[in-house]
């Protein structure tokens, strides 16, 4: 019992890489999208992305969250995947949906926090950067 009392970490980084992990699965559920053409389609009609660009738009949106996702899951390359996803959901957040992120656009600032704090922390345990890379 005294243990949940105590100011110190319990497992800090075998928690940290399973929030990691189920970040980038959620990115990646997201990102999946971008196979289903007719949900694609539907989001090009959206009155955001009217005009010449809207498709593209759509796509590297979604493309762009699978390529984070799985850059954040398999902690690969894991600040240029936390770039993405800042660039990604700074652009939901403060113009397609007009920066009211402490309330309706709470859920991609949260994914463009969580990209902040992976280009700060990088990938940690149990990510293919460690396996590649190892530590010096």
């Amino acid at each position: 019992m005294a243990f949940l009392l105590s100011p110190n970490p319990i497992w800090p980084s075998q928690g940290a890489a399973i929030v990691r992990m189920i970040v980038g699965l959620l990115l990646i559920y997201h990102g999946q999208e971008v196979f289903q053409a007719k949900l694609m389609d539907s989001y090009a009609n959206w009155d955001n992305f009217k005009g010449s660009y809207g498709h593209l738009m759509v796509y590297a949106g979604k493309l762009a969250e699978l390529i984070a996702g799985l850059s954040i899951f398999l902690g690969l390359f894991i600040r240029l995947g936390a770039l993405i996803c800042i660039g990604t959901f700074t652009y939901i957040t403060f113009f397609f949906g007009q920066g009211r992120f402490w309330y309706e656009e709470q859920h991609p600032f949260m994914f463009l926090l969580f990209g902040v704090l992976y280009l700060f922390t990088g990938s940690g345990i149990w990510s293919l950067d460690g396996l590649i890379f190892g530590k010096k």
